[in-house]
């Protein structure tokens, strides 16, 4: 079974920087997408980045400039570099990955709080 584990997560200032990792392991095969979500109380799971086949990113529109997605091809990881942190942006963040056709995978999570 294909297990994420993120980590990285913790209480910032706004303005701050914080980076997220997930590592994939149980498979040593290439995982297709990788990429992260966010949910935050009282709101539905929302992608943040990701990137698709390895190449393609995509990132939400509250987060562009700001956020950077990046992936080791040669291993199944995935990191976010967030900068200039606001306060919306706290929440639960969740690594995501998938093969090419297969069911999507899901880390357990890691908490980001953004306060003064």
């Amino acid at each position: 079974q294909v297990q994420l584990v993120e980590s990285g997560g913790g209480l910032v200032q706004p303005g701050g920087s914080l980076r997220l990792s997930c590592a994939a392991s149980g498979t040593s095969f290439r995982l297709s997408d990788m990429g992260w979500y966010r949910q935050a109380p009282g709101k539905q799971r929302e992608l943040v980045a990701a990137i698709i086949r390895g190449d393609s990113t995509n990132y939400a529109d509250s987060v562009k400039g700001r956020f950077t997605i990046s992936r080791e091809n040669a291993k199944n990881t995935v990191a976010l570099q967030m900068n200039s942190l606001k306060p919306e942006d706290t929440a639960v963040y969740y690594c995501n990955a998938r093969f090419w056709s297969g069911p999507d995978y899901w880390g357990q999570g890691t908490q980001v709080t953004v306060s003064a």
